[in-house]
């Protein structure tokens, strides 16, 4: 037997060898095998833009504004029972936008376009201010600047009135200049930013046709 043979016969029985052994080692896999399924985190719902309640899990409507288990929190859970079309989410949207509305309409003096979102005494506590403004013979004008702040700041629910309350903290500015009978001005500047700080109550039946809020209270 040549030299060249015995070569070849050689590394061929090396060759079987490491193919052997690594199959003890990596196992084979025969025929079709199937894909291992992954298990995908909750995804938003895209049509609504928020998580689903997941049974058992956290309503993040409720939980992204205030304590998860807090009073607050049981009480917007229980408006949802109410009235399971209630979103916390959309309702500081509508408050964001009925702040300004009602402010606005306050500093020029015009409340009749916001009298359906007031409460009666609060109606009657605005006209009163506005009424003497003008027995002075004051004028305000303002120019709204933005809310830097709203903040859920407690809500409550009578299970027997199924009424619904939430005070809302806002922070916002605005330029406000109050002239004379003369024109002259008496307070404030058109171009110097005002501050402004109020904590502000809506209330609502739950469930009630009526779906606009109004704002029961007022303070600092």
């Amino acid at each position: 037997m040549s030299n060249s043979l015995i070569q070849i016969l050689v590394l061929a029985g090396i060759a079987i060898f490491l193919i052997l052994k690594l199959r003890s080692v990596l196992g084979t896999r025969d025929g079709f095998e199937k894909p291992q399924e992954r298990v995908q985190a909750p995804q938003p719902d895209a049509r609504r833009g928020k998580f689903e309640v997941i049974d058992g899990g956290p309503d993040r409507d409720i939980s992204d504004h205030v304590p998860e288990g807090s009073p607050s929190a049981n009480a917007l859970a229980a408006m949802k029972q109410a009235e399971p079309s209630f979103s916390v989410s959309e309702f500081l949207r509508g408050a964001r936008g009925a702040y300004e509305m009602i402010l606005m309409a306050f500093e020029r003096g015009d409340l009749e376009e916001v009298k359906p979102f007031l409460a009666e005494d609060v109606f009657d506590a605005f006209s009163e201010v506005v009424a003497a403004r003008k027995a002075r013979g004051l004028t305000v004008e303002s120019e709204f600047g933005g809310i830097r702040e709203l903040t859920l700041q407690e809500a409550e629910f009578d299970r027997t009135t199924r009424e619904g309350e939430i005070t809302i903290r806002f922070a916002s500015e605005l330029t406000s200049v109050t002239r004379d009978a003369e024109g002259n001005v008496v307070e404030g500047s058109k171009t110097e930013l005002r501050r402004q700080r109020d904590v502000w109550t809506f209330a609502r039946d739950m469930g009630a046709n009526d779906p606009n809020w109004q704002l029961v209270a007022t303070g600092e």
